[in-house]
């Protein structure tokens, strides 16, 4: 990679393709969060990942960001004057001056900590051959994702796992079944009923998976390939609800769980067990247990399991009682997380399998 990654100047507030804050006012206690990417070449990972921890860490700013050869991807937390030093300081780098960035707001902080991590791919799909730095479809701004959508010869595919889709999903849009993005080649070489020249949109969270996977028809020789820009989080932000063709709810992945129109908190709560949205009914359910079950995972855990899960709760509450933030890769040791995270991974592959 050409640039150094040092500091920078740069004026964030002529940046105008970067997407601004929520016409709702914030409180002053609240968190402003940015989730970005950007497919870009990049080389000299382990400089970059210094840097960018560094410049994280000086601003206060918590959060996971993961760089790989194809890019950039992450969610990252703080006060608005901390994100904007760091967003700043990314796109004032070549690399990253069409960064996306899709902004919120949570009255809690997302994160506990701040992680920079090096990967083979910023979101795993496991082809080699696919490029979505210089091969993606095309996209389609969430004012005409409607009209797209609406057209009877479009085949409308949702690229997230099964859990996502459950809780939220655009209207008549194909559902993969996928409890992993690495499934997602398989039923496109072998259940999409779509030809060649067949119109496909294709939407993720917040625009990473589907640029990907538009990227992975153009691989496999689909012409007609398109993606929404920004993703359901951008649609959520920018069309208004009356004229919207999104029902439900949005999984996102922070402690918000779920999101609406207007980026508003969602409805949904987390099984710290499993990982699943749940919804009140759910934890009014007599299987469920703060941390340790609910309906989803109850029938579907072990003794040695349920014994792990309830350790970890039982830490977090004692943190709480001394009014300490607790970070679960602390309890016991970091050997027991580590192996209740295992469990957790495995209990939602079951559970949206079964």
């Amino acid at each position: 990679m050409a640039a150094r990654y040092g500091s920078a100047k740069f004026d964030y507030h002529n940046h105008s393709h970067l997407t601004m804050p929520l016409n709702s006012a914030p409180k002053a206690s609240s968190y402003r969060v940015a989730a970005l990417y950007k497919f870009v070449t990049l080389d000299d990972l382990a400089s970059l990942q210094e840097s960018l921890l560094k410049v994280c860490k000086q601003n206060d700013i918590v959060g996971t960001i993961l760089l790989a050869h194809e890019g950039i991807n992450g969610t990252i937390s703080g006060s608005k004057k901390g994100i904007d030093s760091v967003v700043s300081w990314l796109v004032s780098h070549q690399e990253f001056d069409q960064l996306d960035v899709k902004y919120s707001w949570a009255e809690e902080s997302p994160f506990y900590r701040m992680k920079v991590r090096l990967k083979k791919e910023i979101v795993t799909l496991g082809v080699d051959e696919v490029d979505a730095a210089n091969n993606a479809g095309t996209y389609v701004d969430p004012s005409d994702w409607n009209d797209l959508i609406s057209q009877s010869d479009v085949v409308v595919v949702d690229t997230r796992n099964d859990y996502e889709v459950a809780i939220g999903t655009f209207k008549n849009a194909q559902n993969p079944h996928t409890s992993s993005f690495r499934e997602l080649p398989d039923w496109v070489d072998n259940v999409l009923e779509a030809k060649p020249d067949t119109k496909v949109a294709m939407f993720c969270t917040g625009g990473i998976r589907c640029e990907k996977s538009t990227a992975l028809l153009k691989s496999r020789g689909f012409d007609q390939v398109y993606h929404l820009k920004g993703g359901i989080l951008k649609y959520l932000e920018t069309v208004p609800e009356e004229n919207s063709l999104w029902e439900g709810d949005c999984f996102v992945f922070d402690n918000r769980v779920s999101v609406k129109h207007g980026l508003e908190l969602g409805d949904y709560d987390m099984c710290h067990a499993c990982r699943m949205p749940i919804n009140e009914a759910e934890m009014a359910d007599k299987r469920y247990v703060p941390g340790v079950s609910c309906p989803h995972c109850h029938e579907t855990q072990n003794a040695r399991q349920r014994a792990r899960f309830q350790e970890r709760q039982k830490q977090m509450d004692l943190a709480k009682q001394r009014n300490e933030m607790h970070i679960a890769a602390d309890i016991a040791s970091a050997k027991s997380q580590k192996l209740a995270e295992k469990d957790v991974q495995r209990q939602r592959s079951k559970i949206t399998k079964s």
